[in-house]
């Protein structure tokens, strides 16, 4: 029975995980969410025969949820786990949409550290620690495979050869998450536990579905952008089609073939799109 911890699971992406894997019935799923009552009734209207799914509350910047909920996954599972996905993280409007001198511009340095910090705590730091509550019950896993979801985003060469001059945090954050599983894999190579950054592509989560006129004519640069990186480019995913690509990447990497660390995308490449 293959575990499965999948951070951020109440929507989006997160919950395209929760959908996709809870069809098998020897699989068990364990969502951890902010907030967890609305998605356990989530699960009981719209997954309602599907008692292999657990939602546990934990937001990932509260260590000590975190590790009440690793404590309640051995419980559950027997003391091991299989796979930890990390999905939850920060994506604010703050630096979507708005080069680096803009963000400054219009900005106090302390909205503008304040917002550094929010990145940085919850899409690098916050996953540290998760790792930290959960090696133990993967140590003790089948599989030992850590999945994070990264972004194209936090890749130098397309923000450098397209000129992508928004998202400065959002995108830091990410190339820091890269090199974090690329040290975790570095030190837990030897014990079994593959770690690995994957872009999942551009998914459709509705993040971006009330936006002002700047805004908007913003992301239609960006989206042309994207077309021409990628012709055959035509929109983002649903996130259950994202997962599925993703799961299917995953399970062809291994260490003995040389993926420890790794930062691809769904496609199992460093293509991004489509």
């Amino acid at each position: 029975m293959p575990s499965y911890v999948i951070t951020g699971a109440s929507r989006g992406i997160g919950w395209g995980f929760v959908q996709y894997l809870s069809e098998d019935p020897s699989n068990t799923v364990i969502g951890l969410v902010r907030n967890a009552p609305p998605t356990i009734e989530r699960v009981k209207s719209e997954l309602p025969d599907r008692n292999n799914i657990h939602i546990l509350q934990a937001d990932l910047n509260d260590n000590p949820a975190i590790k009440k909920a690793a404590a309640a996954t051995a419980s559950i599972t027997g003391g091991s786990l299989d796979y930890l996905i990390g999905n939850a993280a920060y994506l604010a409007l703050f630096d979507q949409f708005e080069a680096p001198g803009e963000l400054l511009n219009r900005s106090s340095h302390e909205e503008f550290t304040k917002e550094f910090h929010n990145f940085m705590d919850t899409n690098v730091l916050a996953q540290i620690y998760l790792y930290e509550a959960f090696l133990p019950l993967l140590l003790e896993g089948k599989t030992k495979k850590v999945l994070s979801i990264s972004s194209g985003m936090g890749d130098l060469e397309i923000n450098r050869d397209y000129d992508f001059d928004h998202a400065i945090f959002y995108s830091s954050s990410k190339a820091a998450l890269n090199m974090v599983n690329v040290k975790f894999g570095a030190q837990y190579k030897k014990d079994g536990v593959l770690f690995l950054s994957m872009c999942p592509g551009m998914v459709d989560t509705g993040s971006f579905s009330n936006l002002g006129p700047k805004e908007g004519a913003k992301l239609q640069e960006i989206i042309g952008k994207f077309q021409q990186y990628s012709p055959n480019f035509k929109g983002g995913y649903e996130p259950v089609e994202a997962v599925k690509k993703m799961l299917s990447t995953l399970d062809k990497l291994s260490i003995e073939n040389g993926d420890q660390g790794k930062y691809l995308s769904h496609l199992g490449t460093k293509r991004w799109l489509p």
